[in-house]
């Protein structure tokens, strides 16, 4: 893409979307100084997103002036969801891919149960340093004693906590 000329940079990325035309812009320092991200630009991406019934932003903090006072909000979150294919269709006649424009998404990742999320945190955590495993044992140690502590307590009752303080001997 560096070389082709000018032109056809210009050319190409007046046809981009804002979110793509954004990424195309931080790629270098000549698209940063050859692409358009402006205002219309970005009214242009939030008319689509409106006209496809998806979310938009509705804070009072979304800022057409520069990108970043823009991407500041929750426009972040929505443009990390198209990245992720999270808005577009997999079945036929949806909405289809829109980061592709194809009829349908086949790169869209099929979402992930707590489970799996909670089970692959650990695995990337375990196998990266084995102090983290110890140090989660402790913990879970200090936790177990902890519970079985508050269980004594519950099941001794109050009487049982009070006889074992030392009463007051008067003169």
């Amino acid at each position: 893409l560096s070389t082709l000329p000018p032109e056809l940079h210009l050319l190409v990325s007046s046809h981009l979307t804002y979110p793509d035309a954004l990424s195309l812009k931080h790629t270098n320092r000549h698209f940063y100084a050859l692409v358009y991200t402006g205002v219309n630009l970005k009214i242009e991406w939030l008319i689509e997103r409106r006209r496809l019934h998806l979310d938009c932003p509705h804070d009072k903090k979304c800022e057409l002036g520069s990108d970043m006072r823009f991407c500041r909000g929750s426009v972040r979150l929505l443009m990390k969801r198209r990245r992720e294919h999270g808005e577009c269709d997999t079945r036929e006649g949806g909405r289809g891919c829109l980061v592709f424009g194809t009829g349908i998404c086949t790169f869209r990742r099929k979402r992930v149960g707590l489970l799996e999320t909670t089970k692959r945190f650990i695995l990337r955590l375990g196998s990266s340093n084995v102090l983290v495993w110890w140090m989660c044992l402790a913990v879970m140690g200090v936790l177990v004693a902890w519970f079985c502590m508050e269980m004594q307590k519950t099941q001794a009752g109050p009487a049982a906590v009070t006889s074992m303080v030392p009463e007051e001997k008067s003169a």
